[in-house]
């Protein structure tokens, strides 16, 4: 025990947790044993069944197994897969670390506190996780968050291998991993704190739900309209629409679903809830081809069988997307957790890889394609329509279409690429704004399509056919 109060004092906590380890596993014990010296607390023991679990209980001065203690600090749940006991002694310690120690990482470990436990063997990759529970001392910052780390000795930093993210409440900090080790509770700056993020939650339900609402109605508008129906660009209006609601459809009973007992109908709910979510995708992309098609190369362009085409490409490229996933491992779709702090579970995809891949890479693609459109509809805007040679009402004719064309953009995608100021390090605000104007997107669709369907009826009296037909196209 001097040895190891020496490297304490050292800091060098490294070699501080392999000679307690050794120290430890070398005590020679034939019953339960507590040990307390400074800041150790120990238990050593070795258990008469080694097929059953074992619940260790721990205070600052205190260790008993199977029994619990006074002012708990720490509670260990060690599974039966362990098969721990007979030859093997199993040790509990929880170290209480200096405020300095050899990494300044150390600084932000909850409680300055470390839980090691060992039986005197290497034990990795359990499929029953060893639970640690950590009473909440005092109330953590809204602006952090628990992280389970453990103390990687081979190449002497914190990691988070094994460790699931960190479950938490007011009151406890529960870390599950798969391996025997040094374990503590890291503070890192949270994502959001638990406020924002009922907010964000509450915010994007309601507004999917007007959402949902809003383009059922746009649909019903577009069946009811002869005229409109006959435009090639309200058909691709109506298209994204369906894709939209869709993945409203999907998405609202998500959380619902996925607390239900029924595997196979998350799965149905996972799969069409990603499909739909590519297909909404893919038909930004399409909006934003026929828009330069449109507007760049009027009359200079004839596509046969434009929009059997076009549909080909917006309901089928997500279909084979999720045929891949499918036949890969149809498991990829089921339970998982909605956030970092896996309080909440959907059902969506829960490999992260593929999610990634399919979703975030898929995005990403139709975002840079997007852009770069509207780029060049500015360009296109900002050349003929603006030169000085125009008349005065041509050019405000052409501002007005800009302002449409905008809007319009925004509608169509552009403004989900706010998500990409999110990653890594929260802008909360930024996050607030993403889930409002993404969340009332079928609001905003429903509102242009009624304000097209407006203009359109007033521009008819006193139009020829010819430009009936082209201001239908815009």
């Amino acid at each position: 025990m001097e040895v190891y109060s020496n490297e304490i004092k050292n800091w060098d906590i490294f070699n501080a947790t392999k000679i307690l380890e050794s120290v430890l596993q070398e005590t020679k014990v034939e019953e339960e044993t507590s040990i307390y010296v400074g800041p150790l607390v120990a238990l050593l023991q070795k258990p008469p069944n080694i097929s059953r679990s074992i619940e260790i209980y721990a205070n600052d001065t205190q260790a008993m197994s199977n029994a619990d203690v006074l002012n708990r600090a720490v509670r260990v749940q060690l599974p039966a897969e362990l098969h721990a006991g007979g030859k093997n002694t199993v040790v509990f310690c929880m170290i209480q670390l200096w405020n300095q120690t050899s990494m300044e990482v150390m600084e932000n470990l909850y409680e300055h506190r470390l839980i090691g436990i060992s039986v005197g063997r290497p034990v990795a990759g359990l499929q029953e996780r060893i639970n640690i529970t950590i009473s909440v001392a005092s109330s953590i910052n809204d602006t952090l968050k628990p992280k389970c780390v453990f103390l990687d000795t081979t190449a002497n930093k914190l990691s988070t291998k094994g460790c699931k993210d960190a479950e938490y409440n007011q009151t406890h900090i529960t870390c599950s991993c798969d391996h025997l080790t040094y374990f503590g509770v890291l503070l890192v700056s949270a994502d959001l704190s638990p406020k924002d993020a009922e907010i964000l939650s509450y915010i994007t339900y309601i507004g999917c739900g007007i959402s949902l609402f809003a383009l059922v109605i746009t649909v019903l508008l577009f069946i009811t309209n002869r005229k409109v129906r006959g435009d090639d660009s309200k058909k691709i209006h109506i298209s994204l629409t369906v894709a939209l609601i869709l993945l409203n459809v999907h998405f609202l009973p998500s959380q619902a679903v996925a607390a239900m007992p029924s595997s196979e109908l998350c799965l149905y709910v996972a799969l069409l809830l990603h499909y739909s979510l590519l297909a909404s995708f893919i038909w930004m992309a399409l909006e934003g081809f026929h828009l330069y098609l449109l507007l760049v190369k009027v009359f200079n362009i004839y596509v046969r069988r434009y929009l059997l085409k076009l549909s080909v490409v917006g309901w089928g490229v997500p279909a084979v997307i999720v045929a891949v996933v499918v036949i890969r491992d149809k498991n990829t779709y089921g339970r998982t957790p909605l956030d970092s702090s896996n309080d909440t579970e959907v059902c969506y995809i829960t490999d992260e890889k593929v999610k990634i891949v399919t979703t975030v890479g898929v995005f990403g693609l139709v975002f840079v394609f997007n852009l770069i459109m509207f780029g060049v509809l500015i360009k296109w805007f900002m050349g003929p329509h603006f030169s000085k040679e125009r008349r005065q009402a041509e050019r405000n004719a052409a501002k007005k279409k800009m302002f449409t064309l905008l809007v319009l953009m925004v509608l169509l995608g552009l403004t989900w690429g706010l998500i990409f100021f999110s990653l890594g390090y929260v802008n909360t605000p930024v996050l607030y704004i993403f889930c409002i104007v993404n969340s009332l997107q079928g609001l905003f669709i429903f509102i242009y399509f009624v304000l097209t369907l407006k203009n359109m009826k007033e521009s008819a009296p006193m139009q020829s056919t010819d430009s009936q037909t082209q201001s239908s196209k815009i």
